[in-house]
């Protein structure tokens, strides 16, 4: 059973997996995001998707026949899905370049996150201790990312599982699993509201210093 506490220390990288842009945009408050990951800025609202996302290693996530778009997530943007593995992208596709269906910065687009997929997998084999974060999630689905993790990091890693509930502040859970601590959270104020509870759970975690064998 992991708890917050088992969470301090340094880390050679740190990666969001949805299921909002929330936790990526508080790494990033938090000084613990220099580089981008894959999901940071996609919708991804079933935690048994991206389990099976990363099982397969990303295979054939957001190929063009996947792509469907929903309708416009603003007037900037359009809201697309990849319907392989249901995930939304809301911050990619712009409406003066694209002509539904017709998606003509694919290529960018495309591009960005084989950059971004290809250095999680290589973080994932090289990285001594990696911190992962999800936001929503049951336990079993907890309990089946940590052994999709478990197959392919190759070294350490942890989970901090941040469910946004009608408690009153921050309520540490207790779960049966070795690599995944979870927690409750208000949800009455997903996106700002909940700032010093997240600088109090990501306190004490750092990005190893250079020289150090991480």
């Amino acid at each position: 059973m992991m708890k917050l506490a088992d969470l301090k220390g340094a880390y050679s990288a740190v990666y969001s997996l949805g299921d909002l842009c929330v936790a990526a945009i508080q790494l990033e408050k938090n000084g613990l995001r220099p580089l981008a990951g894959p999901l940071d800025w996609m919708s991804s609202p079933d935690l048994s998707d991206v389990n099976r996302l990363l099982a397969n290693r990303f295979a054939g996530f957001m190929d063009y026949s996947h792509l469907a778009v929903e309708g416009k997530a603003s007037e900037r943007l359009y809201l697309v899905k990849e319907t392989a593995y249901n995930i939304y992208s809301n911050h990619d596709f712009f409406t003066h370049n694209n002509f539904p269906p017709h998606l003509a910065a694919y290529p960018e687009v495309k591009a960005k996150y084989d950059r971004r997929v290809e250095r999680f997998l290589q973080k994932a084999a090289s990285g001594k201790r990696i911190l992962f974060i999800r936001t929503g999630g049951t336990r079993e689905q907890a309990a089946e990312l940590e052994a999709v993790l478990s197959r392919f990091v190759v070294h350490d890693f942890r989970v901090l599982l941040v469910n946004h509930t009608a408690v009153g502040g921050l309520i540490e859970e207790r779960i049966p699993l070795r690599r995944i601590c979870a927690v409750q959270i208000p949800d009455a104020e997903i996106w700002k509201g909940n700032d010093r509870i997240w600088s109090e759970l990501l306190r004490d975690m750092t990005y190893a210093l250079r020289g150090k064998r991480w």
